[in-house]
């Protein structure tokens, strides 16, 4: 299949019920500045020009569970996060204000959930 323009996946979001308490969390987990800030929608530039993060209000948000149990709200996503030195990095995501989930599933990964419960997996690069 051909693709009739370019296309260029920008930015991911994440429903939130406070967009700016969130962003704030990940500003200071990746170093990241805010780029736009709005009462219910907040953007986070990659400094490296990457795909950036944008937080939503979601008044209806419903906390998810990981790892997913039936008839509980379940991930729809979750971000994954390169890192040089797992105990360091995971040392600064509990500093930011993350909190390491229950089930660890691989030795060289650690499931971190942010403030509002969304997963994220800092793991070792080469």
């Amino acid at each position: 299949m051909t693709v009739p323009t370019r296309l260029t996946l920008t930015t991911v979001n994440l429903d939130t019920p406070d967009p700016a308490a969130l962003a704030r969390f990940y500003a200071r987990l990746l170093g990241w500045d805010i780029a736009v800030e709005e009462a219910d929608d907040v953007i986070l530039r990659a400094a490296d020009g990457g795909v950036g993060l944008s937080f939503q209000r979601e008044r209806a948000y419903v906390r998810p569970s990981w790892p997913a149990q039936p008839g509980r709200q379940q991930m729809m996503m979750h971000l994954e996060i390169g890192v040089q030195d797992l105990p360091a990095a995971l040392e600064h995501a509990l500093a930011c204000g993350a909190t390491l989930a229950a089930a660890q599933p691989q030795e060289d990964v650690r499931v971190c959930l942010d403030p509002d419960g969304h997963p994220f997996c800092l793991w070792l690069t080469d």
